[in-house]
């Protein structure tokens, strides 16, 4: 008898990160590498176009951008990352990413010192977007220039490739907290997450494709995956 998928909730989604370093020695690192490298490939077999602008928050969804962003560079595309935060608050996984980055010389651009009409105009003419800005810890309001680039996103033409969910969705709830990316894909990793089976999620995920990152069968196993 085969064993019908479940969805996962925001302390479950923690709780494999966790199992997985702990019982199986499995980095964080390992995991945002596999995890961003299978968004980029699925980003690529969209047939994306022109300019990408990958938008990254401060949290590991940032450090999963930063990951996708040298991917599809390596691929040849033309990326440019945006950040809604200081690279010096950036701290563990992200951090070591974002290093790579701009080691490799990679274009980024703190929103703050790009100015938001500079920023409308990079969105505006970009032929994709990556919303990489928050993630399933997500709770609560979005404010500030969260808030304020994720309308930016909304406002663009271009279409939107959400990381794990889009950033302002509710992760159990399914319900945009007020300011919510307006994505046409979703790339979510290991499973599908609560929210997405409310259907009042469903305009702002767009099709959802799991992604496998790595994680043991056997672990997987433990929650019916």
């Amino acid at each position: 008898m085969s064993v019908i998928p479940v969805t996962l909730t925001r302390d479950q989604v923690r709780e494999i990160d966790g199992r997985a370093a702990a019982e199986y020695g499995i980095s964080g690192l390992v995991l945002m590498e596999n995890a961003g490298r299978g968004a980029a490939d699925l980003l690529l077999r969209q047939g994306a176009r022109g300019a990408i602008c990958v938008c990254c928050g401060k949290g590991n969804n940032g450090g999963d951008g930063f990951v996708i962003a040298r991917h599809l560079e390596a691929a040849g595309a033309d990326v440019h990352v945006l950040l809604a935060a200081d690279p010096e608050a950036l701290t563990g996984d992200a951090a070591v990413n974002f290093a790579i980055l701009r080691a490799a010389g990679t274009p980024h651009r703190v929103m703050t010192e790009e100015g938001h009409d500079a920023v409308s105009r990079r969105l505006m003419s970009a032929g994709w977007i990556v919303d990489a800005l928050l993630g399933t810890g997500a709770q609560g309001v979005v404010r500030g220039d969260y808030a304020t680039l994720i309308e930016a996103i909304n406002s663009s033409p271009a279409p939107v490739l959400a990381v794990d969910l889009p950033s302002g969705l509710d992760c159990d709830l399914g319900s945009p907290l007020e300011t919510c990316v307006r994505a046409d894909l979703t790339a979510t990793f290991v499973a599908r997450k609560v929210g997405f089976d409310v259907p009042e999620s469903r305009p702002w995920t767009g099709p959802v494709s799991v992604l496998p990152i790595g994680v043991p069968r056997q672990l997987l196993a433990a929650y019916n995956l």
